[in-house]
């Protein structure tokens, strides 16, 4: 403290002026302690992990500091550093130790032996993720995590994929939308996938790709839904006849549904007196609700109808003059030769 005194004290001096003084006395006294208090700090976290107890079985963490073929060293905070052999990394067979480690990474992993031989900690990657992995497993299923896998096998059943080194499987019939028959050109694709099933007694991880494509087929749909602006003309094809009504093909994935009550301006018992599939139909958007678009041909009909009335009262109004031909008009013309 007396040498943190000393040092304010030939600041202030330096900087000039009773004023200054004491301004840069309080600026660099504030500096000073929050340096020396962090130092502190540092040197505690250090010291305290430094005599921290470990034992064999325990499960660490450290930092990659060197990356080899034969293996990675850890730095663990400790009086001694941890080493991983290559052998103990990983069992997934894509793994590559040189690819995917990298110094800096920061690795959980299992306290095999104290002393390796050579003073340092011996540790297991494979060890601690047996543990730790389903506990990450279970918490993606939860929260419904989508993750990125890679195909890297295929069975008559389905495709096999690994997440956090542990071997999961997506059944044929969670590949696709589409009914899959091949498995074979699936291998070596990468998909979007969510677990849905972890069994860690049964070593049993289930996921599928299907879920993924669905959720997003549902987002791509509202978001077409969405841009359909009520009130607008759509031109389809019948597409089927229920007894309440029409479904059209409005193209592009969609389809809205022309209820019995307005399909036509007159009583009808069913869709079928007025409609067969494969017609070109034109109809008005009434609504969007629910995701679901709601159509009419009767309403169009009527605008259609307050047209033609238009245009009947204006020859009605033209007292007949607006059928006077040309020829009639030259035929009651007198010019003077």
């Amino acid at each position: 403290m007396e040498e943190l005194k000393e040092v304010l004290e030939t600041t202030a001096v330096e900087d000039g002026g009773p004023a200054s003084e004491e301004a840069a006395g309080d600026s660099t006294a504030e500096a000073l302690a929050s340096e020396v208090t962090e130092t502190m700090a540092d040197y505690s976290r250090e010291l305290e992990a430094s005599f921290r107890k470990i034992a064999e079985g325990d499960i660490i963490s450290g930092t990659v500091i060197d990356v080899s073929e034969e293996g990675v060293i850890l730095d663990l905070r400790y009086y001694a550093q941890g080493v991983i052999k290559a052998g103990d990394m990983s069992d997934a067979p894509d793994f590559s130790i040189l690819r995917d480690v990298k110094v800096g990474d920061t690795l959980e992993a299992t306290v095999v032996r104290m002393d390796d031989g050579q003073g340092n900690i011996q540790l297991s990657r494979k060890s601690a993720n047996d543990i730790l992995a389903w506990e990450k497993l279970q918490s993606y299923m939860d929260e419904q995590t989508v993750l990125t896998v890679k195909v890297g096998g295929v069975t008559n059943g389905g495709a096999i994929c690994y997440v956090e080194d542990i071997r999961g499987f997506i059944p044929a019939s969670q590949l696709s939308l589409e009914y899959v028959e091949d498995v074979n050109p699936w291998l070596g694709k990468t998909l979007k996938a969510k677990v849905i099933t972890v069994d860690k007694e049964k070593k049993k991880l289930v996921l599928s790709a299907k879920m993924v494509l669905k959720e997003e087929a549902a987002q791509e749909h509202a978001r077409k839904i969405a841009m359909v602006i009520p009130g607008s003309v759509l031109e389809g094809t019948v597409e089927s006849l229920m007894p309440y009504g029409a479904f059209i093909n409005l193209g592009d994935g969609l389809s809205g549904l022309v209820h019995i009550s307005q399909i036509s301006q007159k009583r009808i018992k069913k869709p079928s007196e007025v409609l067969t599939v494969g017609d070109k139909v034109k109809a008005k958007v009434l609504n969007t609700n629910d995701g679901k678009i709601s159509l009419s041909i009767k309403a169009l009909e009527e605008v259609e109808a307050k047209e033609a009335d238009t245009i009947e009262e204006f020859h009605y109004e033209s007292d007949g003059n607006a059928t006077t031909s040309l020829g009639s008009l030259f035929a009651n013309l007198k010019l003077d030769l």
